[in-house]
């Protein structure tokens, strides 16, 4: 039998985040330790009230939830309304909220359950990565208690805010470059596959037919947000980003990997953020992350849709 994969998922649901949440709530290599919150496609009360809501909505209401920073280390605050509107989930017209998040700080909460767990805990980000950073921080000898970080961020290749830089570390450049500097083993899930798992109409229609509770919830979220790709980035369906690092972990087969020097640019220039990957090895430095190049998007799919089944 296959180990199960325990995972704390760091997010800010938005679109892409929820249905990343429902792929780690409901499967049967992960176990979903705790949600923690951070602010980036809506501010912090709004994502972490995203968060609890998509639990209740698919009955999963005793995994945690935990609040988190505010705001990234340095900079100012960057929220992504523009794609995840007012409320960073709008589509779905959800019941009234009765799950409540739970009172100890996000950052609290890693150090504590990090520190108490029997096994390595892989620590899975799919917004800015503050909440980690400041854990990191404040306790630096949880970096062996973390199995791996596999994030959601960054680019080989072009940004999708500015040209160098993509949201998530754009968003707290300084915190990810703590992560990547940490020694922990790192996953890098960037825009370089993300943007080829497209959710066309014909994949939203796929999964609304299968009628749980989550392909329903799925449909209700891609009317907005593959609107909003739409009309910012032209896309004819919405790349759905964040869902790529737990099926990774699902089936790890779904995505290419190359080790690689990855540092982030936080001079504050116009590369601000830029997650410059040495993927040929030309500074002749230790790889410290390993970076997501190809993706099998057929299987992921499948992935999402294996997920989608299984709840009622």
């Amino acid at each position: 039998m296959q180990k199960l994969t325990h995972i704390v998922l760091d997010c800010d649901p938005g679109h892409d985040d929820a249905t990343a949440i429902m792929l780690a709530a409901n499967n049967p290599r992960i176990v979903l330790d705790a949600v923690t919150t951070v602010a980036g496609n809506q501010t912090l009360p709004k994502t972490t009230l995203n968060a609890c809501r998509v639990l209740q909505w698919i009955g999963r209401t005793g995994i945690p939830v935990y609040a988190g920073c505010p705001g990234p280390f340095v900079r100012d605050p960057v929220i992504a309304g523009d794609i995840h509107g007012e409320t960073g989930l709008d589509g779905p017209v959800f019941p009234e909220c009765t799950k409540l998040p739970e009172q100890k700080h996000a950052v609290l909460f890693l150090i504590e359950h990090l520190r108490g767990s029997e096994e390595p805990v892989t620590v899975v980000t799919t917004g800015p990565m503050t909440n980690l950073a400041m854990a990191l921080r404040l306790a630096p000898d949880i970096s062996s208690r973390i199995g791996r970080i596999v994030l959601m961020g960054g680019s080989v290749g072009n940004g999708n805010v500015t040209p160098a830089a993509e949201f998530n570390m754009l968003a707290d450049p300084e915190a990810a470059r703590i992560c990547f500097s940490s020694g922990v083993p790192l996953v890098m899930v960037g825009l370089d596959v993300t943007r080829k798992v497209l959710c066309y109409p014909e994949i939203v229609e796929r999964m609304r037919k299968i009628g749980s509770c989550a392909s329903d919830l799925f449909a209700a979220l891609m009317s907005h947000f593959c609107k909003t790709q739409k009309e910012v980035f032209g896309y004819d369906g919405g790349p759905l980003h964040d869902p790529v690092t737990v099926a990774y972990l699902t089936d790890p087969s779904v995505l290419t990997l190359k080790d690689c020097r990855i540092e982030v640019d936080t001079t504050g220039g116009p590369s601000y953020g830029r997650t410059n990957c040495d993927v040929f090895g030309y500074a002749k430095k230790k790889p410290n992350a390993k970076a997501a190049l190809d993706i099998d998007a057929s299987r992921f799919w499948d992935l999402i849709e294996e997920c989608f089944r299984r709840y009622l």
